[in-house]
């Protein structure tokens, strides 16, 4: 028998398009995504779960009370993006001479 190879999907088909900003909705609320936690050890610590790759810091704006909590769902067709994440600006502002 010859062994199998299973390709895992990447870290970023399983974020989607989940990035500071970006306001998604699903069965469970609508979210407004506040941090995106790429590094595994932080990952793992936030979701409790040692295989953590990643985790979104979101928030529910359908609830009034919503407060941010850390999710490590992967992106899937049952989710679809409200409005997406702002481009990242420069690293420092530009100031015109005086």
């Amino acid at each position: 028998m010859m062994p199998t190879t299973i390709t895992l999907p990447s870290t970023e088909q399983e974020i989607g398009p989940r990035r500071p900003g970006a306001i998604y909705q699903n069965i469970d609320g609508r979210f407004e995504v506040l941090a995106l936690i790429t590094n595994p050890s932080e990952a793992a610590q936030l979701l409790r779960r040692g295989s953590a790759r990643w985790a979104v810091i979101v928030r529910d704006t359908l609830r009034p009370d919503g407060q941010p909590y850390a999710v490590g769902s992967v992106w899937t067709t049952s989710d679809y993006l409200i409005r997406a994440a702002k481009a990242a600006g420069p690293a420092a502002a530009f100031a015109p001479a005086a």
